[in-house]
């Protein structure tokens, strides 16, 4: 789950991480107020949106005067903000407004989970900014790894080392690394990133921009965190596979994927890719569902205008097949089916699964195995159904 810059800032400035004073504001009038009560200019106006690069977008101004402030503002809201990261575009409902700093240098800090490692990592470079991206990816040695025990945590010798490599001031620094690390551990954080963290004209550390990622696995426990999330930043379907505890994500092909088990997920849309087909979707509907979730499941799927076919691959084995085919024989009372389905069972009860599906009257399309179901998924599609 993300947070906005300005959630994430108000965090980091709990545990004590120097960061711009400033204020969320949601409407034209209540950025003049943050504007009054911030009393002085120059400010800086940003959308608060999920993605990246919204300086190159135009999603950061400067401004110099209230009438500066009132035309930007009126401009960034309601607008979609489409960025290189987000080409598709993220609508803004709130600008964050904070009195301008100013900047000497610019710096790259973050902290992350390496899978490779199975271990945290914190990150630094002294190339932070808009264009960190462009610069690491010519230059990978641009960016510093060091490896965090995760029995041990941050260490404050590591911190004061990186401070040495990058020139920063060293107390300063650690400090601020250190908080992160605790951001990180304390929060079920998957990502705390500070870019950039810049060093100011009088020779103090800022965290002009922030940003922080929760892992959805650990929110039972963050429920503080799970109430920050704006749903306005999630795409409709996976905002409302959320509601029913299924695990979706849009894709851009044209066959939607109903699988239990994330690795038979992943394999499932491999082998569409492998049969010339796109996957439409990643749609994992667990090993728990129950008829109400699959039903949910399959009004989602459908529900999406881009997918031309459904290829349903299931191994019942906590998922029993009788519960699947009971839950799509429910949905197919509310969903109008327009596109074909292609069905592979597996597993438990399948016998009861199939007679069930034979003995609804509705038209499946079964296969014997994957291979079969995914190239039948392909062709239908291709065709147009």
């Amino acid at each position: 789950m993300k947070l906005h810059e300005h959630q994430a800032k108000e965090i980091f400035a709990k545990y004590g991480i120097p960061v711009p004073e400033g204020k969320v504001a949601f409407t034209v009038k209540e950025a003049k107020e943050v504007a009054e009560e911030l009393g002085e200019f120059p400010l800086v106006v940003k959308a608060q949106v999920h993605c990246g690069g919204r300086g190159k977008a135009g999603g950061v101004k400067l401004v110099n005067s209230i009438d500066e402030l009132e035309e930007v503002v009126s401009k960034l809201l309601g607008k979609v903000l489409k960025t290189f990261q987000c080409p598709e575009g993220k609508p803004v409902n709130r600008v964050l407004i904070e009195k301008a700093t100013p900047i000497d240098k610019e710096y790259y800090l973050a902290i992350t989970l390496d899978r490779s490692r199975s271990k945290p990592v914190i990150m630094v470079s002294a190339a932070g900014g808009m264009e960190i991206e462009e610069i690491v990816k010519e230059n990978p040695e641009a960016i510093k790894i060091e490896p965090i025990d995760p029995e041990l945590g941050l260490m404050p010798y590591q911190a004061r080392e990186l401070a040495f490599e990058l020139g920063l001031p060293v107390k300063e620094f650690t400090s601020i690394a250190t908080k992160l690390y605790r951001i990180y551990s304390e929060l079920d954080a998957s990502l705390v990133e500070i870019n950039p963290l810049v060093l100011t004209k009088d020779g103090s550390l800022v965290a002009l921009d922030a940003k922080l990622d929760v892992d959805d696995n650990a929110l039972f426990r963050q429920k503080e965190l799970e109430e920050m999330e704006d749903e306005s930043q999630i795409p409709p379907l996976e905002a409302e596979a959320k509601k029913y505890g299924l695990n979706y994500i849009k894709l851009s092909g044209n066959i939607g994927c109903m699988v239990n088990g994330a690795g038979l997920a992943m394999a499932t849309m491999d082998i569409i890719k492998l049969a010339g087909g796109e996957p439409a979707n990643f749609l994992d509907v667990g090993g728990g569902a129950n008829v109400e979730q699959i039903a949910n499941a399959f009004r989602i799927l459908t529900a999406d205008p881009d997918v031309k076919a459904v290829f349903i691959n299931i191994f019942g084995g906590i998922l029993r097949v009788d519960r699947l085919a009971q839950g799509l024989i429910e949905a197919s009372k509310v969903v109008e089916l327009k596109v074909p389905v292609v069905v592979r069972l597996e597993g438990t009860n399948v016998e009861e699964g199939m007679r069930l599906l034979k003995e609804s009257g509705l038209n499946f399309i079964t296969a014997k195995d994957m291979w079969e179901g995914a190239k039948k998924a392909v062709e239908l599609a291709n065709r147009g159904g």
